[in-house]
Order: structure tokens, then sequence, then C-alpha cells
């Protein structure tokens, strides 16, 4: 899911047979990679736990990345309790950066994580721009043409609307104002979906309303000009934790969400190998338990499991 932080330079990819799975998947547009923070706000080091090396997952890395010594991990921002800066200072944290700083650790390399809108991720990976995300994707059969995917925590949908207002629910999706975020899984997945069962039953069609981020969305929510955001259930719990005119109207559809890795096998391989570790270990029940997503977490890392 998400997005922004600051100023950005981008550039553009439209080539040949990915053309169509972009554009349905993630859009096929500028990639746009966000700057940091002023130079004057200070820098937190990593804390995320320690974690051992897994020498047998390090010697599956291909040449080139265990050259670099870097894993390139594409994430949107302004996810709250998903992916955001530490308050005052460029250090991203949250579940997905944590995750990925553990995998790294894992591999024995270091993080750089890049900061972009999360309908630029495919197309940066298909670039080479980034060698993985972890950014709460779903793994689909149409995203997996760009990317393998490795199982790294579960998550669901979640609806909220203003409080005291009309409930909305999966069931009550047809002929609602219902904002979603740009390339989200609930864009290209489930709008469609319920939007089929609203046609059968001769029901109005789901008017959707696209937005960057879940504040975006939120601040329309909250301004009427959308009757509920849908999204995944950690942001949209969070949000309505910090803020008392929301309020949860449904949660629905738990499914594993994976990390996406570009398609070279033994890199792909490798991260599968790390992140058994990683979900074995009390570094990951940690770092979920950190940001209130214990529910998140998983006992397998399957290797493209499509949804």
């Amino acid at each position: 899911m998400t997005r922004r932080a600051g100023g950005y330079s981008h550039r553009f990819l439209c080539a040949g047979a990915l053309a169509a799975l972009l554009l349905s998947t993630a859009g096929c547009g500028r990639l746009e990679e966000f700057a940091d923070p002023p130079a004057s706000a200070p820098v937190e080091g990593d804390s995320t736990p320690a974690l051992a090396v897994n020498e047998s997952a390090v010697a599956l890395l291909p040449d080139t990345v265990a050259a670099r010594r870097t894993l390139r991990v594409a994430i949107p921002t302004n996810e709250p309790p998903t992916q955001f800066y530490s308050e005052g200072t460029r250090y991203m944290t949250g579940t997905n950066p944590d995750i990925a700083r553990l995998i790294g650790k894992a591999l024995n390399l270091d993080v750089d994580i890049k900061v972009v809108n999360f309908d630029s991720i495919i197309p940066g990976i298909a670039a080479g721009r980034y060698d993985m995300t972890v950014s709460s994707m779903t793994p689909t059969t149409k995203r997996m043409a760009a990317m393998d995917f490795v199982d790294y925590m579960q998550m669901g949908n979640a609806i909220v609307v203003v409080k005291g207002g009309e409930p909305v629910t999966k069931d009550t999706l047809c002929g609602r104002k219902v904002g979603v975020l740009t390339g989200s899984y609930q864009l290209t997945v489930t709008i469609p979906a319920y939007e089929q069962e609203c046609v059968a039953a001769g029901k109005p069609p789901i008017q959707t309303g696209q937005f960057q981020d879940t504040r975006q969305a939120i601040s329309a929510l909250t301004s009427g000009r959308q009757d509920a955001v849908l999204a995944d259930s950690p942001i949209l719990s969070y949000a309505t934790a910090n803020n008392p005119d929301l309020e949860l109207s449904d949660t629905f559809d738990y499914a594993p969400v994976a990390v996406g890795v570009t398609k070279e096998p033994a890199l792909v391989d490798a991260v599968s190998a790390a992140l058994d570790s990683v979900i074995a270990s009390d570094a990951y029940r940690e770092v979920l338990g950190k940001y209130g997503s214990e529910s998140a977490m998983i006992t397998r890392a399957r290797v493209n499991a499509a949804q």
C-alpha cells in the first residue's frame, strides 16, 4: 500500500510484454522515489532485534548481490503501523522495514530502503531498480509475471467509517463511495470481485475513489467525500485506534502477504531460506509485537503461493 515523503525524481517504464501487466497491477507511468526528510532531522540507528546470520541462506545469494553486500528494498510510507518515518527523524520504521532489516541480518547484508509510491514498485523491480519489496503485497498470479513471492506475515481487509455513521460491510458495498489505495489488492482484486456480485444482484456499482495513501483516503472520508475506506486491516486498525472520529465497520479475508523478489532464482532461494529463520526467531515475534501485530504471525514462508 502507500507512498511518499518530500521531493522526488522519476523515470518511465512502459515496455513490451510487461505493459499490460503493469497497467493492470501497478500502473505504468513515472517511477517516483522520494527523498528523505530534511537533512537537519536526526537519523536513528537500527532498532530491530538481533538475529544470527543464516550461513546456508548466505551461500545461496547470487554473486551480484553478494558482491554489492546490500539489498535494495522498495517500501512505501505514510501507513503506520506497517511503514512510516519515526517522528522527527529520517528513520523508516514499522513492521515492513523491520522485517526487511531482519532479512538483511539473516543474509549478512545491509538494507537500503527506497521509499516509493506503491504503484511504482512493480515497474521499479522490472526495471532493476530494486531487489525486492516488503510492502504488505498480496501475491497474485498477475504479479507473479513480474516477481516471485515469499510469504512473511498475514493480514486481512478492513472497512472503516465515520463513527456514528451508517455501517458499511463487505456485503453492503454496492452503490457506496469507497476509498482505496492506488495499485492495492483491494483496488485490483477485492473491489472487482464484489462489483460482479453487485451486477449479478442488479444493484448499483461501487463508486471507487483512489488515493496514494490512507491519510488522504481518511481525509476524504471525514470530509464526507467517501462513505468508507477499504484497506489492509493493520493500517485501518491503527488509524481507528488513533482517531476518535473513526470506527471499524468490518474485517474479513485474512491471508498471507509476501516479500516480492526480482525474478532471480538464486535470490528467491536465499530470501526464502532467510525468512524461514526469521519466522522461527524471537526477533520476528518481537517486531510484530512492537506494532501490535501479533495476529499477523505465520509459521511457514511459502514461495509463490498465489492468492
